[in-house]
């Protein structure tokens, strides 16, 4: 269907008549476009020059839509230009002063020769640098460009829309300054190494698109080397927000959480931690499968991560496919491929069952097919009702990070923000196309950070007790 991702606006020029915008229009209706805008922007006694706006389906429907106006009589496509693209002419982020620098005295103070009482005095109390600096309030989102959301390993100078894209979130939602780092190499130890040199800069680290099993290493490695927290979004985002959705679809349909049966596919970055995070909140009966089938005892090949897995769900040994496995769950939660499964299939759970479908752009399952027989169906799709998007966790995690000086990420933290999330989605509100609040609703980021915050004050005043 037609996508505000695929907006475009022909320029048209056609024979001034009472019926030239209106034919235009109808063509452009008639090859399948949705239009959202008709101005004139230029007129003369013989001929007018309209500007029509509309959503087409991909770059090939632009094309096909155009063909259709240039064989029209008289009517002529002088320019085609995509929404997306000029969105992101000369990028989407820009540096701009806090404070004015009109005057000489201004510019002692911001720079030379006042700057240098500030320097001496971060010398003497490194910690200070959190307080005087923009390390209060800077993230570094750092990729490597090898597992870009729904391209692959397209490189960091082709990842780097996307980082300005999250960049521009977390200012958005959560008022925290973001700035992309998209490094030319694929190698673990030079990104550690990169990041770690990078931090003074920096209160917090979000990774971002860096490819499983390295993704784990590097996160691992950079929490315990680094005083300021680091943070995998594509694994802990998402499993935040999937655990919120899950708390309140689970109250819709009136189950609870240690006593259903879960079934999750794929178990790279994002499906581990998702099990990790589930299992804090009290889920007992997780089964989960990869491509080649459920993961148990006979599946080790000495991947750690997967091997945690294993210890840890299927303690009934289930050994069969994906699709023999949704006999008789009651959840399931997909972070894997495009249309492994069909509603016949989700019609094999159990009553009121909750299906999950969170591959992008297409889900493992069409939504609507889930629909017949399950009770509550999400997607990762803005499209949908019940969109799981990992903008709903990020900027307000960050946000308390920065607030608290925090230098820690746990999996109890985690786990309050995804309840804080869950809360913002009253009783009044609930139901099975509303478990999850919309990604504008400005009290997601608040509950968030308000959440992290308590939790990180309780354990650095644990810590230091200790």
């Amino acid at each position: 269907m037609p996508s505000p991702s695929y907006t475009i606006t022909l320029r048209v020029e056609t024979p001034a008549s009472q019926q030239a915008t209106s034919t235009v229009v109808h063509a452009v209706a008639e090859a399948g476009a949705a239009v959202t805008g008709v101005d004139i922007a230029h007129s003369t006694t013989s001929v007018i020059t309209v500007d029509v706006t509309c959503d087409t389906v991909d770059a090939e429907h632009g094309e096909r839509v155009r063909e259709a106006l240039d064989t029209l009589d008289g009517v002529r496509v002088l320019k085609m230009s995509d929404s997306t693209f000029l969105m992101h002419l000369g990028g989407k982020l820009s540096v701009s002063p806090k404070t004015p620098l009109k005057t000489r005295r201004d510019l002692s103070r911001a720079y030379t020769p006042g700057v240098a009482r500030v320097c001496l005095a971060i010398a003497e109390r490194p910690e200070d640098a959190r307080r005087l600096t923009i390390k209060r309030n800077t993230v570094a989102v750092v990729t490597d460009g090898t597992a870009v959301l729904g391209l692959g390993d397209i490189g960091p100078a082709a990842a780097l829309p996307v980082m300005e894209g999250k960049a521009a979130l977390f200012k958005q939602f959560a008022g925290v300054d973001a700035w992309p780092v998209c490094l030319d190499t694929k190698d673990t130890e030079e990104i550690i190494a990169v990041v770690k040199a990078l931090a003074p800069v920096y209160g917090g680290v979000n990774l971002e698109d860096i490819s499983a099993p390295r993704c784990f290493e590097i996160e691992a490695r950079l929490r315990e080397e680094l005083d300021i927290p680091v943070f995998h979004d594509d694994q802990h985002g998402t499993a935040i927000v999937v655990l919120a959705a899950l708390i309140n679809a689970l109250k819709v349909v009136g189950k609870s959480m240690p006593d259903v049966r879960i079934v999750v596919s794929g178990v790279g970055a994002a499906g581990s931690a998702i099990i990790k995070l589930l299992l804090a909140q009290g889920a007992r009966n997780i089964v989960s499968f990869g491509r080649k089938g459920a993961l148990h005892d006979g599946t080790r090949n000495g991947d750690p991560h997967r091997d945690w897995i294993i210890d840890h769900t299927n303690s009934g040994g289930f050994t069969g496919t994906l699709q023999q496995g949704l006999v008789g769950a009651d959840v399931f939660i997909g972070v894997s491929a495009a249309d492994i499964l069909t509603g016949e299939d989700i019609a094999r759970m159990n009553d009121d069952a909750v299906v999950f479908a969170l591959a992008n752009p297409t889900p493992e399952v069409d939504p609507i097919e889930a629909g017949e027989t399950a009770a509550v169906v999400a997607t990762g799709r803005s499209d949908y009702p019940n969109q799981i998007n990992n903008v709903l966790a990020f900027p307000g995690l960050f946000r308390g990070l920065l607030d608290a000086g925090a230098t820690h990420i746990s999996d109890e933290l985690l786990r309050v923000a995804a309840v804080a999330i869950a809360g913002v989605v009253s009783d009044d509100e609930l139901n099975a196309a509303f478990i999850i609040p919309g990604v504008f609703d400005t009290r997601v980021a608040e509950a968030v950070a308000d959440a992290v915050r308590i939790e990180s004050a309780q354990h650095m005043a644990a810590a230091t007790s200790s």
